[in-house]
């Protein structure tokens, strides 16, 4: 059996696509091909423009039929050279964390609170991102992880402008929730 193009829409429809592509006469197979679309709607019935939508459908069927479906229609199909190009590359960030376990998201936002002028306000967002910290890590290490070590971290990835002192502050003890085993199947 040859592997579907469009698995969404199903053996049947591809053999029945399959079909068309064999009807020598072409009005034939547009009124086919018009069938085919049709049964394609039905699976997929759509809220949006219906113009809009059948368009895309013919583009499916085009592609289902390796752009081999030679049909008259209102409009262009798609064609294949629209799908040999490929996009530029996204640019992205470095994305490189120093501490892979807390990632460069958060390694951003200790920058961003190192920056901060002390006080109420900034307290608070460390001692949310330590806290963060720790659940990170104990995914990571579900033996435990010592509050210690999450503010060594935190002084050294704010080269030192942050500094938590263990004797004032105790992060909270998470717990590690067992996953739920298999459930057995009534009889």
């Amino acid at each position: 059996m040859k592997p579907l193009v469009l698995p969404e829409y199903g053996r049947n429809i591809q053999s029945m696509l399959d079909h068309c592509l064999t009807i020598e006469d072409r009005d034939e197979r547009t009124r086919c091909a018009r069938s085919i679309v049709d049964a394609m709607c039905i699976l997929f019935p759509s809220q949006t423009d219906q113009k809009v939508y059948r368009r895309k459908l013919w583009d499916h069927l085009a592609i289902m039929s390796d752009f081999k479906l030679d049909v008259d229609l209102p409009f262009e199909l798609v064609k294949p050279e629209e799908f040999e190009q490929t996009p530029e590359p996204v640019a992205l960030g470095s994305g490189h964390a120093n501490r892979r376990v807390y990632g460069c998201h958060l390694e951003l936002m200790l920058a961003e609170a190192a920056k901060m002028e002390a006080g109420d306000e900034r307290d608070a967002l460390v001692y949310l991102l330590a806290d963060h910290m720790k659940k990170m890590a104990l995914a990571v290490s579900p033996e435990g992880v010592d509050d210690e070590k999450i503010f060594k971290d935190i002084y050294e990835m704010t080269d030192g402008a942050i500094r938590l002192d263990p004797s004032q502050i105790q992060l909270h003890d998470f717990q590690i929730v067992a996953s739920a085993g298999k459930k057995k199947k009534k009889k």
